[in-house]
């Protein structure tokens, strides 16, 4: 269905190519993943096969693209339109109306199918992805999550024989991912679709592919297999894979279910050891930001209610829930973006967000957003570092330090815009960083991450709270939560449903259980660090 013959793509400016020599097959009626490290080329892979590259990125394509015989050298995107459904990392960037209901129809429109045929489809699609209750809300209106799930929706109704998904799970709470990871099986399964799909959170998508396309670095050829021989060699693996490497078990296991038949002997030792420490928050007592009885509407929605919360210094809180449930709206209030409809918002004892200056707010909080664009406005990287520095004050090359400690080998010269999600989330990370507020908000900070930079986040954020910080991260990554956070509070409706220390919190509910707590269950490790240091205590 899908054929690289030695395609290299470079762009303009840039000191290598992209892609060096790909020579792939795809076949038909298949869910292949497409993985490896941040900034090796994944979205590259992904453009070439919609045609976006080179006819809308620009650069140099060297061999051949085909897609069911079409050459997408002579075929632009719009040649493929019929044939090839693509949602990118940016979800919002491909909407062209105003509602759910009318965007999934849009794409048939183009295409010129019936009147009836549209109705059908766009009725089924909002069914299988939850979106019944959504269909007249406008876009702009929508969660992040909610926005990823009427951009797949989109791409579906045509019916095409190939998706393209760049990361397609990476705003969705697990529930939901579940749902369109559902989806994808049927249509693969069912009506024989192919389906390419890059997606960094491998331990909610690897045990459904059916190949694993790895890029191992720039340059280098790709690795392609079987998903548990690949995830063997593999330098981005799931928790899973590396508590299986760890506890020497063959073949890997790519589920929770396969591990847990092979985790008894694992389980008969870790039951005799002592019960991993609690991560406790080093607290002075103090408060940094509170809420009591906070109310705020946005349009006719009440989106927050009644929510009281107090964050204490040194303190990390991963703030989850289903999409829509408030967790941006509340990080947006804490930095003064709403007014409170009821109740208050305090930073620091007396500053009111909304009511503060941007510049003076600086000093109290900052907000990395779900989008980083939305802070990224000089013309390279080495720019934006000096902005930061001028803004928050601080030691030239401060800024520069943070991004080459979240996410090395990123050029001084390159245009923010021309970086990977991932790249452009570590310097927007390191733009508010710069600043050191005493309270850090990041709305879906590993979006787009790999785990090794996810790891290097970790490392920082954990330095920070250590330092005195108040952290809190609006997260759907359970694993992020179960390695940072020292409590967990679980907003629904709008409202705080559950609020306590992340091991009672996140073993209690299945969907925010990481996969080494349901492994182990019932024992008490939630993550693979946990168990490594446990056995070589042990040995």
């Amino acid at each position: 269905m899908i054929r690289f013959d030695q395609v290299s793509v470079t762009y303009d400016g840039a000191p290598a190519p992209a892609l060096a020599d790909v020579t792939l097959d795809i076949p038909e009626g298949e869910l292949v993943l497409l993985v490896g490290p941040s900034g090796v080329g994944k979205s590259t892979l992904l453009g070439c096969v919609s045609g976006l590259v080179p006819h809308f990125t620009g650069g140099t394509l060297s061999g051949s693209v085909t897609v069911a015989g079409r050459d997408t050298r002579t075929h632009r995107p719009r040649d493929l339109a019929d044939l090839v459904g693509t949602v990118g990392q940016d979800p919002a960037a491909h909407f062209v109306t105003d509602t759910v209901e009318d965007e999934l129809a849009y794409g048939m429109e183009s295409l010129g199918l019936p009147p009836d045929t549209m109705r059908r489809r766009v009725e089924e699609t909002l069914d299988l992805l939850g979106l019944a209750d959504l269909r007249d809300r406008p876009i702009a209106s929508l969660s992040g999550g909610q926005q990823q799930r009427v951009a797949i929706g989109s791409v579906l109704t045509p019916h095409p024989q190939v998706l393209v998904l760049d990361e397609p799970t990476s705003a969705l709470d697990p529930a939901a991912a579940e749902e369109v990871l559902a989806v994808l099986q049927r249509l693969v399964h069912d009506l024989g679709t192919t389906v390419l799909m890059a997606e960094h959170r491998l331990e909610r998508v690897v045990q459904y592919a059916d190949q694993v396309v790895l890029l191992p670095g720039p340059g280098e050829p790709p690795v392609v297999g079987a998903p548990a021989d690949v995830m063997a060699v593999s330098p981005v693996a799931p928790p899973v894979v590396s508590l299986g490497k760890l506890a020497g078990w063959s073949p890997l296991p790519l589920s929770v279910r396969d591990a847990r038949r092979k985790s008894a002997g694992l389980r008969d030792r870790l039951g005799a050891l002592p019960r991993p420490a609690d991560a406790a928050a080093r607290t002075t007592g103090s408060t940094i930001a509170e809420t009591r009885s906070l109310s705020v509407h946005r349009g006719r929605t009440e989106a927050l209610r009644q929510v009281t919360l107090t964050l204490s210094p040194g303190e990390t809180i991963a703030l989850m829930g289903r999409n829509g449930a408030g967790k941006s709206t509340l990080l947006r209030t804490l930095v003064g973006m709403h007014e409170p409809a009821a109740g208050s918002v305090t930073l620091s004892g007396t500053a009111k967000p909304h009511k503060t200056k941007p510049a003076a707010l600086l000093r109290h909080a900052g907000l990395v957003p779900q989008d980083p664009r939305d802070l990224l406005y000089a013309d390279s990287v080495a720019a934006e570092c000096t902005a930061a520095d001028h803004d928050a004050k601080a030691s030239p090359g401060t800024c520069r330090a943070l991004v080459a400690d979240l996410l090395p080998g990123v050029p001084d010269d390159v245009h923010p815009r021309d970086l990977s999600e991932g790249q452009r989330l570590a310097l927007a990370l390191a733009v508010i960083l710069t600043a050191s507020p005493p309270l850090l908000l990041l709305d879906e900070p590993t979006r787009g991450l790999d785990y090794a930079a996810k790891s290097r986040l970790t490392a920082i954020l954990r330095d920070l709270a250590a330092r005195g910080h108040a952290i809190v991260l609006a997260t759907h990554d359970v694993e992020l939560a179960a390695e940072l956070a020292h409590r967990v509070v679980i907003l629904a409706e709008g409202e705080v449903v559950a609020d306590g220390p992340t091991a009672e919190v996140v073993v209690s509910s299945p969907a925010f259980a990481p996969q080494v707590a349901k492994i182990l269950n019932p024992l008490p490790w939630l993550t693979v660090p946990q168990v490594a240091r446990a056995l070589d205590e042990a040995a």
